[in-house]
Parts: C-alpha cells; sequence; structure tokens
C-alpha cells in the first residue's frame, strides 16, 4: 500500500515538472529573494513621488516600466530591421509578429534581436544614435521624465539591447549610467545573440552603486512593472517605487520645448511609428506606390505645371502657395535685359526648387552643392548649377547665372533638416545681389522622407514620389535689400543671420549655428563632402569654403 501511494505521487510530481517546468524553491536564493529587497517598495502615482529627496539621491529607473509610454518593443526592432538591415529583413520580422505575441516576453525580445541585428555590421551600425533616439523621445511620458530629471544621479536600466538605447540616454536625457544587454559580435559582424543578465552581473555599474551605498548616498528605483524587483540593480536599490499601469497610461507625451538637447537631426526613411499594424499597411502599399511614383513622374516631366498640378493633386501630391508670388524682373526695355532674381529658401528635399518654379510659373536655375545623376536626369526644370564648396568659385558661376537674366534658387544651409529648425546660412548669397526674395518651404509626408544622410540619395526622389499622399508648402517672403553686403558695408554675415531670422519668424521655425558637417559627422560619421569628378578639388586644403 506504501508502494502504491509512493508510486502516485512520484507519477503526480513527474507530470507537474512536465507540464509546468521547474518547480519554485523554498530556499530565500531563488524568486523570492527579489522581493526581499529592497527594503521598502511603493505602489504609489509619479506626481506623488518625493521629488526634493530624489535631489540627492541615485536613481535606478527602469526605461521601459518608468519612461516609456508604450508596451510594446516591437517598433524599436522594426525601426533596426528596416533602416540598418532593408526592407527584407522588415518583412520576415513583420511575418514572426503572431509568433513573437506568444512567447514569454524574455524570448520575444531575444527572437526579434536575433531578426533585427544577426549579420549587421557592428562597426557601421549608427541606427542607435541616429535612427532611434527620434521615436523614443516621442515615446517618452513627461511624468516619467520628470522623475528622472529631479535625481542627483540617473542610471537606466533596459531589456533591449544597449546599443539601441545608450546614445538616445546619454545624449539627449543626460543618463550617467545605461545598463543593458550586449550584442555579441563575431568577425565583426553581429551575432543576433544577446549576452544573459547573469554574464553581466557585478560589473562596473553596480559596483559603483555599492559604493554609493557605502559613502551614504541613497538609491531608489522607479519602475511600473514587478518584473523590475527581480533585475540584479533592484538589490542595490534602499526603495523602489511602483506606479500602477493604469496610472501610467495616463501620461502625456514629453512636450517638445522640454528636451534637454532640441532633436534637430535624425535620419531614416520611415515617416511614421512602426507598429505591427503601420508595418503590414506599408508593405501592402508598396507596389501600388512604385507603379503610382512611375505614373507621377512621367506627368510631373511632361505635362506644364498649370495642368500637372491638379492631376498630380487628385494623386495625393499637392502643394499650396501661402501668400503672394512676388514681381519678378521683366526682360527688354530701355535699359536693356534686366539682372535675375534671387531667391533663398530653407532646405527640406532635394526638390524645393522644382517647387519654387512651379509657385512662380517660371523656369528657375537651381544651384546644388551635390546631386545625384538619377535625380538631375529625372529633375522637370532641367540641369541642376553644381557648386564645389570653393567661394570665389561658386561666387562667379551664381553671379553669371544673375547677370544673365535667370531666376537663380539657392539653398544656404547646404543640406536638408526634417525638423523645425533653420541651419547656419552660408553668407555667399548675401554678396551676388541687391536685393533676394527668402522662401519659406515646408513639407509633410505621410510614410516615408525623401532624405537620407547615411543611405543611398539616388532613390530620394523616388521615396518622395511613393508616398500615399504629400503636400508642399511654399511661402514667398518680402524682399530683404542686401546692397549693405554687396557693398562691404556691413558683415555678409549679418546679413545671412538676418534673413535666416526673418524666415524662421515667418515659418516658426528655430534658428541654429549648426552645419551640414555638424549634421554628418552625428548622422554618419563623416564630413558629408561627397568627393565626384565635378567637385573633388573642393576637398583640396587651402581652399576658401563658403
Amino acid at each position: 500500500m506504501a508502494k502504491k501511494k509512493l508510486s502516485q505521487r512520484l507519477s503526480s510530481a513527474l507530470v507537474s515538472l512536465l507540464l509546468h517546468g521547474k518547480p519554485l524553491s523554498r530556499s530565500p536564493s531563488n524568486n523570492n529573494t527579489a522581493l526581499l529587497h529592497p527594503s521598502l517598495v511603493h505602489k504609489s502615482s509619479s506626481s506623488s513621488l518625493p521629488m526634493e529627496k530624489l535631489a540627492a539621491q541615485t536613481l535606478v529607473l527602469d526605461v521601459e516600466g518608468g519612461l516609456l509610454r508604450s508596451p510594446s518593443l516591437f517598433p524599436y526592432f522594426m525601426l533596426v530591421a528596416l533602416e540598418a538591415g532593408g526592407f527584407l529583413r522588415g518583412l520576415v520580422l513583420l511575418l514572426l509578429y503572431p509568433l513573437i505575441c506568444c512567447m514569454g516576453s524574455d524570448m520575444a525580445l531575444k527572437v526579434m534581436a536575433m531578426v533585427s541585428f544577426c549579420g549587421l555590421r557592428a562597426s557601421r551600425f549608427r541606427a542607435g544614435r541616429a535612427v532611434l533616439p527620434k521615436w523614443f523621445l516621442e515615446d517618452v511620458g513627461e511624468e516619467g521624465f520628470d522623475v528622472m530629471r529631479s535625481a542627483m544621479r540617473r542610471v537606466c536600466v533596459t531589456k533591449m539591447p544597449r546599443v539601441m538605447v545608450e546614445g538616445f540616454l546619454k545624449e539627449y536625457l543626460e543618463a550617467e549610467v545605461v545598463v543593458g544587454r550586449e550584442m555579441k559580435v563575431l568577425w565583426g559582424f553581429f551575432t543576433g545573440i544577446m549576452e544573459e543578465e547573469e554574464e553581466e552581473e557585478g560589473g562596473d555599474q553596480e559596483a559603483v552603486l555599492i559604493e554609493e551605498k557605502k559613502m551614504g548616498v541613497d538609491v531608489v528605483g522607479f519602475s511600473t512593472s514587478l518584473e523590475f524587483l527581480q533585475h540584479h540593480f533592484s538589490h542595490c536599490c534602499k526603495e523602489v517605487y511602483l506606479v500602477t499601469r493604469e496610472e501610467k497610461a495616463r501620461w502625456s507625451a514629453l512636450p517638445r520645448d522640454k528636451y534637454p538637447k532640441p532633436m534637430v537631426f535624425h535620419d531614416g526613411r520611415l515617416a511614421f511609428r512602426p507598429t505591427a499594424g503601420n508595418a503590414l499597411a506599408m508593405f501592402m502599399w508598396l507596389p501600388f506606390g512604385v507603379a503610382l511614383a512611375a505614373a507621377r513622374l512621367a506627368v510631373a516631366l511632361t505635362v506644364p505645371y498649370r495642368y500637372s498640378t491638379p492631376i498630380l493633386a487628385a494623386t495625393g501630391m499637392s502643394w499650396r502657395l501661402k501668400g503672394e508670388r512676388p514681381p519678378l524682373p521683366g526682360g527688354g526695355g530701355a535699359g536693356g535685359r534686366r539682372r535675375g532674381q534671387l531667391f533663398v529658401c530653407n532646405h527640406r528635399t532635394l526638390i524645393d526648387p522644382v517647387y519654387v518654379s512651379v509657385a512662380l510659373d517660371r523656369p528657375v536655375r537651381a544651384v546644388s552643392y551635390s546631386l545625384s545623376r538619377l535625380s538631375e536626369l529625372i529633375s522637370p526644370i532641367g540641369r541642376t548649377v553644381r557648386l564645389t564648396r570653393d567661394r570665389d568659385s561658386d561666387g562667379r558661376v551664381m553671379a553669371r547665372l544673375l547677370d544673365g537674366g535667370d531666376l537663380v534658387v539657392v539653398c544656404p544651409e547646404g543640406t536638408t533638416c526634417r525638423e523645425p529648425y533653420l541651419l547656419r546660412f552660408s553668407p555667399l548669397f548675401a554678396e551676388l545681389s541687391d536685393d533676394v526674395v527668402p522662401v519659406g518651404i515646408a513639407v509633410d509626408t505621410a510614410m516615408f522622407y525623401a532624405t537620407t544622410a547615411g543611405g543611398l540619395k539616388c532613390f530620394d526622389p523616388l521615396y518622395y514620389m511613393i508616398n500615399p499622399r504629400m503636400c508642399y508648402t511654399v511661402q514667398f517672403l518680402e524682399r530683404v535689400d542686401t546692397t549693405a553686403a554687396r557693398e562691404r558695408r556691413m558683415p555678409s554675415t549679418d546679413m545671412a543671420n538676418l534673413v535666416q531670422r526673418k524666415m524662421g519668424d515667418a515659418l516658426g521655425y528655430g534658428c541654429t549655428m549648426l552645419t551640414r558637417k555638424d549634421k554628418y559627422l552625428m548622422l554618419a560619421g563623416n564630413d558629408g563632402v561627397v568627393k565626384t569628378e565635378d567637385n573633388k578639388h573642393s576637398a583640396t586644403p587651402g581652399k576658401k569654403k563658403q
């Protein structure tokens, strides 16, 4: 009888082990240990936290639970897959999404990391600094940000690979320490495998927290998830504050004016947050979008502006004129042929001059520092005049165009900027004409950006044309008298700054002193100068740059 009862117990234990996995140990060295630390766990709203105490404390912040509003990490891995790996990799990740939803959180994270990172060259991975910060900032909760900013020292703990979030947290949120899993690298390429948390315990970051506790500095934690209590960094916390999911769902987005560092530059083609539904819609649209782009391009190249505008608007490609067209210089007469007009516009995409020409209903001559051969071939305004970044040479070229009576469009920023900011204006334009017409440009796209810093620029027109809908806004401002700068009675840099401020006021954009070099050093790791047969001497030492 005793043997029968023993066999029943053994079989019951075996079935339980097969169905439920390893049974929980009753020793305090397992999961219960996480509940023994910290000494106090508070469940409260973020507004009831003792902010004045945090000013003298070190905060261990759970990035996913205590900072970001969205509970899903899928869009960030989709951004890595699409922007760093391409459409095929993104499609594979999307097809795996139903399976990912059925997995546990840790296994789902490993699968998304494997698909997104496997095979990428580690030295060329810049999505963590160039692409993801924009989307992370838009997902930051204002309440969680206020808690983070109140602390004396900030240690951020994340489930994501550290290479995805470190640039954002340190450069934009001023975090001192970022704790996350490392992606394993083999022969210079990501393997797609994340290091386990156990491999990282006892690292330098944890030693810093232990040292601060010895020095009398309190360490507190902040999250919304009980899973945070199982992280080994929570053991260093004297207290942990947990916000309920209901309260976190009411968090508001962080306003742009509260960003510790303005978001001026970012890269990547996607103009939308790629949730699973949005990504599915994009892949379904792509075949139709390519056909529509070809049709739009054919209309733009063959049909006059006055007829192509309503046709293209019917396909979702629209533009609007804000204000009045400026009077244009006439030709002939007693004084002979008049000098041309110089239009100065901010730079949003490479087709800015096209819409200036459409708004004027007159052909214009565009000057550009760099333009791909493909973009030049499909341009409806004819051949673009290439500049070399040699001040004297470029000045002579533009003066010759103006003397010939042409309407010349120049973008003195020298590179595109997607956000509502104006980069530093090169002062050369102020020395070429007695007056200039500032032109404010704004562009809205639904799916793709038509600019890139680290990608292939020859595809810029295609990405613009493939959008389901887009709208250009052109605004002609009052003429600015630049005679003082041309006659050297006023520094040309002051005149350029004056035009920049007028344009910024009209558009509601902020004025900066950032340059093309700043943009490319941040986004692409180079100075942005493309050496070609046409402008290879632009990089020659000793030449005066604009």
